[in-house]
């Protein structure tokens, strides 16, 4: 398990090639806004099929 620790830390020090901070910035922030748009299509969806479903069952009841 250490051996496996040294390994990976030397692979993450010396072989992974990080973005510049600018860059993981400017990707965070397209991360955010696909993830706000994302959440507020899915809530939308859920809106307009909640109130469908409830227009069904209250024209069934009747």
């Amino acid at each position: 398990m250490i051996n496996y620790i040294k390994e990976s830390y030397n692979e993450l020090k010396n072989h992974v090639t990080w973005t510049d901070w600018s860059e993981a910035q400017r990707l965070t922030v397209v991360v955010a806004v696909f993830s706000v748009l994302l959440a507020l299509a899915v809530w939308g969806v859920d809106t307009v099929f909640s109130k469908v479903i409830s227009q069904y069952f209250t024209w069934i009841k009747s």
